[in-house]
């Protein structure tokens, strides 16, 4: 009896670890127990490999529209209304590559005659607040090195759990932290967060980041905050 019963146990071990959220896909349920929370301590962060100069490149907070255009998500509108157009995820903050970090990239592959990694980062939390959104927002730093995310972002919000969630989409691997109270059970913006991963699952891989400079008001890595577009 003791062996089936060990038996048993190791097979369920093993169907836990494999829907682990570091996979590419998401499994669609409504249960809020899907998501695999971590103490903000303990969660994966951001991966590096041998590429330590990509810890300098930066990236910055995204505004809200540039989300929608980074996860091809159509904009919402009121009453099909478009000069009431509702801004979805209030309770996400992302981070895009700036412009420095797009051509330092080009220019490491370049200098590197290939060898240096064309691959940038895109960062996406989901608070599962609104309000817990906005406190973080006014604690964390417009722009960031990569190399200072996981000390300052990740293991910086002290008494939270995450749920980690990586997407390689060409040269931008997605990271997706779903992010709440430590203690709390259930996910309250579970529903934005599976909308956010799907969206991420479903975008054709990015074969060129370079192409984010095309957009009209991006076209300086003097950017300014109030204008800078990204796609």
């Amino acid at each position: 009896m003791e062996e089936k019963e060990k038996k048993q146990k190791q097979n369920k071990n093993k169907k836990q670890k494999h829907q682990h959220p570091n996979g590419q896909t998401t499994k669609q349920t409504s249960s809020n127990s899907d998501f695999s929370f971590k103490p903000s301590s303990e969660v994966k962060g951001l991966r590096f490999g041998g590429q330590f100069i990509v810890k300098s490149f930066t990236i910055r907070r995204a505004r809200p529209l540039e989300l929608l255009k980074v996860l091809s998500f159509p904009p919402i509108s009121k009453n099909n209304k478009p000069k009431e157009k509702l801004i979805p995820f209030p309770s996400t903050t992302a981070f895009l590559p700036t412009n420095f970090t797009i051509l330092a990239h080009h220019a490491w592959h370049t200098l590197t005659l290939g060898l240096g990694t064309k691959k940038s980062k895109v960062l996406l939390f989901v608070f599962e607040t609104e309000a817990m959104r906005s406190s973080v927002d006014r604690v964390w730093p417009a722009e960031i090195p990569l190399g200072e995310v996981n000390k300052k972002l990740i293991r910086g919000l002290g008494g939270c759990e995450m749920a980690r969630f990586k997407f390689r989409k060409g040269c931008i691997t997605f990271y997706v932290y779903a992010v709440r109270k430590e203690g709390n059970f259930g996910f309250s913006c579970a529903e934005d967060l599976r909308t956010i991963l799907q969206s991420v699952v479903d975008l054709k891989d990015f074969l060129d980041h370079t192409a984010m400079l095309a957009m009209p008001n991006q076209r300086s890595i003097n950017y300014s905050h109030q204008v800078a577009m990204a796609h």
